[in-house]
């Protein structure tokens, strides 16, 4: 390790003192997607304390923020992804706590060298959990020059490339006509009846699927009165695939299924997102193994190999756009299952306030590199052009 990395990671020890105590508060006061007040106030006045400009909010969003620093020389724009909504009931099962204190600490400990080219970013992004923050940020621009993206998540292995699944969020409402249920049974238009086929036709799909693709749905809305006609039926379903265009097929068929179950019964059937969709992550291999490297050279040894997630993130929408990574690292000895309380009490344990050290540093190490080294970010850049496919 050079002297300049040595001065990195000696400057992410000091900074990671004031992250964890972010982590532990953000951690001991959870707040659900949208609602993330304290947990913004918490990592922004501890940017702007290391000379950070904020904005907040950011891209309409309340519980957004860009923080901006700055280099000392022209270069590229680096952002560090920032986390920090929690679980219903659970609080942070997901560690988000962690990632945002992360980020925020990795750009910090950037900050503080003479020698920085360039601009590091800290893009706050809320409600990761349950509508997906980052994707209105991409949508709304506010990625608009950034070069690369960087982030971390605790899990139950060092896994530096990872792939997710892309994701729809649809909600079927089907129309009927009410009646009473046996007096005027023949003039009603029974939705849940309609609801039911379509339900049936999607276990049916389901059989045809491809092996990495799934649908999972349930039914929100089934009538008022078992002495009436059902006049409304509601059913949400998410549907995942490997690929985006695999999952765009996907909800045709599916539509088709509400389409042709309404028919039968003349009912009549509407659809729309109630979240936003994500797209599959494609994580950049060229600053995945830069992160790699970076690990290595902090004394980590026991690194998994290139790994699918069963689950969505919205640093899918994020990979499309630039050069992005979402690298898990190990979370005390692997065991907890993420989306529990164990596992947020083990975020908040000395377990959680190594892993924190180990990330700041990793990240801040690797976005050295990137803002260092051109010609490390023009392969990251050729890379994701030749990866991303058309939507």
């Amino acid at each position: 390790m050079d002297a300049l990395k040595m001065f990195f990671r000696d400057q992410a020890r000091i900074v990671w003192k004031e992250a964890w105590e972010a982590a532990c508060l953000i951690g001991e006061n959870p707040e659900l997607g949208y609602q993330e007040y304290f947990a913004v106030e918490t990592l922004t006045q501890l940017l702007k304390s290391h000379g950070f400009e904020v904005e907040q909010p950011a891209a309409g969003l309340e519980t957004a923020f860009i923080a901006r620093f700055s280099g000392y020389k022209p270069g590229p724009r680096l952002a560090f992804l920032a986390e920090y909504d929690a679980l219903p009931g659970i609080g942070h099962g997901c560690g988000h706590n962690l990632i945002g204190a992360a980020s925020v600490g990795a750009a910090i400990t950037l900050s503080k060298s003479l020698e920085l080219p360039g601009e590091i970013w800290v893009v706050g992004s809320p409600a990761e959990e349950t509508s997906g923050g980052k994707v209105i940020l991409v949508n709304k621009g506010a990625f608009q020059g950034v070069d690369a993206a960087l982030m971390f998540h605790p899990g139950s292995q060092n896994v530096t490339s990872i792939s997710s699944l892309a994701l729809d969020a649809l909600e079927f409402v089907f129309i009927g006509r009410p009646a009473h249920a046996v007096a005027a049974a023949y003039y009603g238009v029974n939705a849940l009846d309609a609801l039911i086929d379509f339900y049936n036709k999607i276990n049916q799909l389901k059989d045809n699927l491809p092996h990495d693709a799934y649908i999972n749905g349930i039914i929100t809305e089934g009538g008022t009165s078992p002495n009436v006609i059902p006049e409304r039926a509601v059913a949400r379903f998410y549907l995942r695939a490997r690929q985006r265009k695999v999952l765009n097929t996907i909800r045709k068929q599916v539509i088709r299924c509400a389409q042709d179950a309404a028919a039968q019964v003349s009912a009549k059937v509407t659809w729309s997102m109630f979240e936003n969709s994500y797209d599959e992550m494609q994580t950049n291999r060229t600053l995945a193994g830069i992160f790699e490297d970076n690990l290595r050279e902090l004394g980590v040894r026991n690194i998994s190999p290139p790994q699918y997630a069963m689950g969505s993130v919205d640093m899918g929408n994020v990979s499309r756009l630039i050069p992005a990574i979402h690298p898990y690292l190990t979370l005390g000895g692997g065991m907890n299952i993420p989306h529990t309380r164990d596992f947020a009490q083990t975020c908040l344990s000395a377990s959680g306030e190594r892993l924190l050290l180990l990330a700041i540093q990793a990240l801040a190490l690797t976005g050295w590199d990137i803002l260092s080294v051109p010609k490390l970010l023009s392969r990251a850049k050729r890379e994701l052009k030749s990866r991303v496919p058309a939507k």
